[in-house]
């Protein structure tokens, strides 16, 4: 089946995103810094909003139980811009290749509700997709097949015709076993051979 459209994961395939980059601005020592990263804000709490929790409402037990952390528990939520980096080196200059071939393109994206819209604003890349799937918007989260499901009824196309692109193998493989055809992103120069290896480039 010829490949027909492009979908893109965001974070860490488009946005470089380190959350640690924003709190070495409010913790001097590095070891706090990685245990308030691995322990009080890390992936398992943020997981809550990419499922669309509110923050405000997912923030409220863990400040009772960090009170000493409350405002940089609260910073996971504004301080965005200083997490972000810019792009990866290799996917603007993609998206716009693609786009000038006519190429149509989508994001598909575990992200809090709250977030999107600053995304969306902040990268011109995203003037290029003709729709964005948010897993807070969605309630569920890659790799559940639930949200391959909703990405598939969106797009106006057979998920067999869909190039999906993700940093993290278990979303490629979920989207593979739904049937989207699915690279892992490493860099810019896999990402380019893989759009040459399908015929898009």
């Amino acid at each position: 089946m010829t490949v027909k459209a492009v979908l893109w994961d965001l974070g860490n395939v488009l946005i470089d995103w380190q959350p640690a980059q924003l709190y070495r601005q409010h913790f001097d020592d590095e070891a706090e810094l990685r245990h308030f990263l691995d322990n009080v804000c890390n992936m398992d709490w943020h997981v809550h909003h990419d499922r669309g929790v509110p923050m405000a409402e997912n923030r409220k037990s863990l400040i009772a139980q960090y009170p000493h952390y409350e405002k940089q528990i609260r910073l996971w939520e504004t301080g965005l811009a200083d997490m972000v980096t810019g792009t990866l080196p290799g996917t603007p200059e993609a998206i716009e290749a693609l786009h000038a071939r006519d190429v149509p393109q989508y994001a598909l994206t575990n992200m809090p509700a709250e977030w999107i819209d600053w995304v969306v604003e902040s990268f011109p890349s995203m003037s290029r997709m003709r729709d964005v799937v948010v897993s807070g918007h969605e309630g569920v989260v890659k790799p559940e097949p639930e949200i391959y499901a909703i990405t598939a009824q969106r797009l106006p196309h057979a998920p067999g015709e869909v190039l999906f692109f993700d940093d993290r193998m278990k979303n490629v493989e979920a989207a593979r076993a739904y049937g989207f055809l699915a690279e892992q992103f490493i860099d810019g120069d896999k990402l380019h051979a893989d759009l040459r290896t399908h015929g898009l480039l």
